[in-house]
């Protein structure tokens, strides 16, 4: 069993990839925004990062949104909708969470797959 640890530091790694699955987590940075638009700027990293190693949002297994104010919770979802293929929707998870920046409205982790 392969893992590899890509942009590995002390503390963390940009991407971890075990097999043929991807574990990768995005904050926004555009940190000025709205979280509609935070949300959608940290997909959009999610997508290109997923795409550099071999896989791509329809091959999410996994997502979990740390979200800091739940009153924010229908504009990361108008942004979430906007993104997400319809019928290739994966497991979610919402939780309202208190970021370590506190310009940061979302963060989002996901694990997929890569592509066969």
């Amino acid at each position: 069993m392969t893992i590899t640890r890509i942009d590995a530091g002390a503390r963390m790694s940009e991407v971890v990839i075990h097999n043929d699955t991807i574990y990768y987590t995005a904050v926004p940075d555009n940190l000025d925004a709205d979280a509609f638009e935070q949300t959608a700027n940290t997909l959009a990293q999610i997508e290109a990062e997923l795409e550099k190693h071999g896989s791509s949002k329809t091959r999410i297994l996994d997502a979990t949104i740390f979200l800091v104010d739940k009153a924010d919770f229908a504009a990361m979802n108008k942004a979430w909708d906007a993104w997400v293929v319809a019928g290739e929707a994966p497991v979610r998870c919402t939780v309202q969470a208190g970021l370590m920046n506190p310009r940061y409205k979302v963060e989002i982790k996901v694990v997929a797959a890569r592509q066969a």
